[in-house]
């Protein structure tokens, strides 16, 4: 039963000319003036969500995003603040990009927040997908199998700093603590200080391609899973929640379908679906321009991708639109009965999901975030009785 609404915001400002007929993703650049609106922005959302019952409010690591799409380098700094600025809401990390950090640097941060906030933060990790990024910082991304075996030891150094007084670990690119003179004795171990006060730490991962050694290794540490994006429209969705529940048998865990994940969609309230998809339709397709060259999407072949490069041929050509992704389940608009419809739908073929984000696509305007996170808490919300009856406070 569906208990728990969320929602990602990655850290767009707000674009004008979007679309595929709009200015292409590498011509875009903005002054630091503009970007650093992202924070404000994300504010005003975590105070609405927090008045109006949502669960948790995700934000994601990126860097040197000029392009205004991504512009949150610290998740936990962020989240910090908007945890002294809010009263219940949770604020999570979707995600930290492991690669892109000493794992214990990360665990020393994450414990303080956790310990700042009250308990409030929820620790998240992934490998990365900007070659920008994670290159620049040192690791890999482009050799795909070295960043999987990278971030994997990098996890199992978290959890045992998380998880013990004191560790050492002897791998391939981490030994810790290194074998070196301190204080009139040779170092054996180490403890983390500060630990987080909330053990065992709650910890979430995003799931792309959903492989069978990728579900096994969440399912050996306790990570819960994020399903968003294209792999959350039909049968794909399906086969990943399939996928999930048998990486769990495998380690003699019986968990309900849907049990330990988070559907993520993109949403768009309106008053019908023709009137939602006229508003959202060119969000949807800036949001295929940005991560579709980034081979989020699987379906695009490379002559869609080059295509959508130059908005005179991209406006009219055949690529994905927002009606497929309403039609494939991967997208949320309509009016409030409809979108409730399809969530009651993913409750009965479900039975073990608990939690769903709904976010926007990249670009969306503030002041159109805020009424769409106003009319989903208001709206949806309430038709899920667990859940948390919005408070009647207007908005600011």
């Amino acid at each position: 039963m569906i208990t728990k609404f969320d929602s990602l915001f990655a850290g767009h400002i707000d674009m004008t000319n979007v679309g595929y007929g709009g200015i292409p993703v590498n011509d875009r650049r903005f002054p630091n003036e503009r970007l650093v609106t992202v924070f404000d922005k994300a504010e005003a959302m975590a105070q609405l969500m927090d008045r109006l019952g949502y669960d948790t409010f995700w934000m994601a690591e990126h860097h040197f995003q000029h392009e205004g799409y991504e512009c949150i380098p610290n998740v936990l700094m962020a989240a910090l603040h908007l945890a002294h600025v809010t009263k219940r809401l949770r604020l999570g990390c979707g995600f930290n990009i492991t690669p892109m950090w000493h794992p214990l640097r990360l665990v020393e941060d994450y414990a303080t927040a956790d310990i700042l906030s009250g308990g409030r933060i929820t620790f998240g990790v992934g490998r990365g997908y900007h070659t920008r990024e994670v290159e620049t910082f040192g690791s890999p991304l482009l050799d795909q199998p070295a960043n999987r075996e990278l971030f994997e030891e990098q996890v199992e150094i978290i959890f045992k700093a998380f998880n013990n007084e004191s560790f050492s670990h002897q791998g391939k690119h981490y030994t810790l603590p290194p074998r070196v003179p301190y204080r009139g004795y040779t170092l054996e171990e180490l403890t983390v200080v500060p630990r987080p006060l909330r053990r065992p730490v709650e910890c979430w991962q995003p799931i792309q391609g959903g492989s069978e050694r990728a579900l096994d290794f969440m399912a050996k540490h306790g990570i819960q899973g994020l399903i968003g994006g294209g792999s959350a429209e039909g049968g794909a969705m399906h086969r990943t929640v399939l996928a999930w529940q048998e990486a769990h048998a495998r380690i003699g865990k019986h968990l309900e379908l849907g049990e330990r994940l988070c559907f993520g969609f993109h949403f768009f309230i309106a008053n019908s679906r023709e009137e939602g998809i006229r508003e959202a339709g060119k969000y949807y397709e800036e949001n295929m321009k940005m991560f579709g060259e980034l081979r989020l999407v699987r379906a695009l072949t490379d002559a869609q991708i080059e295509i959508m490069r130059d908005p005179k041929r991209a406006a009219f050509a055949k690529l994905p639109r927002i009606e497929d992704a309403i039609a494939n389940g991967g997208v949320l608009c309509g009016s409030p009965e409809q979108i409730i419809e399809h969530l009651k739908g993913l409750e009965k073929r479900y039975p073990g999901l608990e939690r769903v984000s709904v976010s926007l696509s990249v670009g969306v305007p503030k002041s159109v975030c805020l009424e769409q996170l106003e009319r989903f808490g208001r709206e949806v919300i309430p038709a899920f009785a667990p859940a948390k009856t919005p408070e009647l406070a207007p908005a600011q």
